[in-house]
């Protein structure tokens, strides 16, 4: 759905948007794999439906980009329904723990509850596909604000968002092999972590946000056979690297904002259509000089720490100028910091 949506909001043409709207309303009403559940309750009890978690946190980030989608066809009637389903990723949210854990039928979390345990599918019930609660708990690409709000603030989000990088424990005997390229409970082998290390972006810690993707880069990718940190899975582990390698990333795929990172590329193009070009160039760029210092793009200086979708198809030249110490100013105050909403 979020791609579907992705395409429509970019402008893509060539296919039905009146019928790509009617599909991705009916998609999100059928019974199927939990979805009945958050029609009648709201959620999705975790003993009545396998991976629920997981599940129910996927179709958060799909319910906002019908939300959006509805708001663009003046269907206000859908545009708050979705709205209100997208926001049901607080229901799993534990405040004491500020894990997100499985709910039961009753409401209550499920107990006992170990967020480091993995059980893949096939061997006995689980709640999480392929994953723990550490790496879940930070999947709600859409409304990352709402998740810091929840965990206490920006301070308390942040600290937690470090957590993820350095702790480690047990993830059991029936954990999932696709857990794989880890940095504390981080896994670059899977696709749920993919957007975490650019987080802290949206927190004000633009710096943190570098010296994570450069180590990921780094650690986890190399030109040898096994140079890829997990199953390929249609390209999304290379896409990762290509994007984080020039400089950004889609931290919400269908908003049309790219959260800065820090590029390895020294100088790199994009051809883009009706002959125009968008460069990028890293200035001072080093293993050591990982830190952005600002940005420049079409002459412009920026502090923020983002770029949008249209800024890049308009074509021109988007600069990073790099340094060894961070620059803690860059992406600091709440302007400069990635902003939530569909950007057209």
């Amino acid at each position: 759905v979020p791609v579907v949506a992705d395409a429509v909001f970019k402008g893509f043409s060539g296919f039905d948007h009146d019928l790509a709207y009617e599909a991705m309303i009916t998609s999100s009403l059928i019974d199927e794999d939990g979805l009945k559940y958050v029609r009648e309750k709201g959620f999705i009890p975790a003993d009545l439906e396998q991976e629920s978690v997981s599940k129910a946190l996927e179709y958060a980030l799909a319910d906002w980009a019908i939300a959006e989608f509805a708001k663009m066809r003046g269907d206000s009637a859908n545009a708050a329904y979705y709205q209100e389903r997208a926001q049901a990723y607080q229901i799993y949210f534990d405040p004491e723990s500020r894990f997100m854990r499985p709910v039961l039928q009753d409401g209550s979390f499920r107990e006992p509850f170990n967020p480091f345990e993995s059980i893949h599918e096939g061997y006995a019930w689980t709640d999480f596909t392929e994953g723990n609660s550490w790496q879940y708990t930070f999947l709600v690409p859409h409304d990352v604000r709402g998740l810091a709000d929840l965990m206490g603030g920006d301070e308390a989000f942040e600290a937690k968002l470090d957590s993820l990088f350095f702790v480690t424990g047990d993830l059991g005997e029936f954990a999932s092999p696709d857990i794989s390229g880890l940095v504390g409970q981080y896994a670059q082998g899977n696709e749920p972590s993919h957007h975490a290390a650019y987080m802290f972006n949206y927190v004000g810690a633009q710096h943190k946000t570098a010296r994570k993707v450069r180590f990921i880069m780094d650690e986890w990718y190399t030109d040898l056979p096994d140079g890829l940190p997990g199953n390929e899975d249609c390209g999304q582990m290379s896409a990762w690297y290509i994007f984080s390698s020039l400089g950004f990333y889609p931290v919400n795929s269908a908003n049309s904002v790219f959260a800065i990172g820090s590029p390895v590329a020294h100088k790199a193009s994009i051809h883009l259509p009706d002959d125009k070009k968008f460069s990028i160039v890293a200035h001072n760029n080093s293993k050591e000089n990982i830190y952005v210092q600002k940005l420049r793009l079409n002459g412009k200086d920026l502090m923020r720490s983002w770029i949008t979708y249209p800024e890049i198809m308009q074509g021109g030249k988007l600069e990073f100028f790099m340094g060894s110490e961070p620059n803690y100013e860059f992406g600091r105050t709440r302007e400069n910091r990635p902003p939530e909403v569909l950007v057209q």
